[in-house]
């Protein structure tokens, strides 16, 4: 563990810790980096912080790459609350709604395949029910 205390970009006081696991120092891939504008935190204290606030990342970064997090274009305080509330929804579906309790990852697959099939269902119902391409194209549109 390394720490450094200084200027950093414009914050006068800010605290960088820089971690490797031991049998991996070395490797760029293992490297860890931690910032603080707190200086008055222990190094304990900046890494028990970040233990807390991880899992809030792992949920933004998520939300961000497939529930289209960062593509809203809302304004009002109520209309940004009413979103939040329903990628909340989203992402809490993702981790039950497959009837057991799993990682977002896995049950946004599970949904998406589960919609993707349905989607073929639908469209096999439509093809079955139809004599010729415009009576199904009928169905679909």
């Amino acid at each position: 563990m390394y720490r450094y205390e200084g200027n950093l970009n414009g914050i006068e006081n800010a605290v960088v810790l820089l971690s490797y696991p031991e049998k991996a120092f070395g490797d760029p891939k293992a490297l860890r980096a931690f910032i603080s504008t707190n200086a008055a935190l222990s190094t304990q204290e900046i890494l028990s912080w970040y233990v807390c606030r991880w899992p809030i990342e792992v949920f933004f970064r998520q939300c961000k790459d497939k529930l289209a997090l960062d593509g809203y274009q809302i304004r009002s305080a109520q209309g940004i609350k009413r979103y939040w509330l329903l990628m909340s929804l989203a992402h809490f579906m993702c981790a039950v709604g497959t009837g057991r309790f799993c990682s977002f990852e896995t049950g946004y697959h599970e949904i998406c395949d589960t919609i993707q099939l349905e989607k073929y269902r639908y469209l096999f119902q439509c093809a079955k029910e139809s004599n010729d391409f415009d009576s199904f194209m009928k169905f679909v549109v």
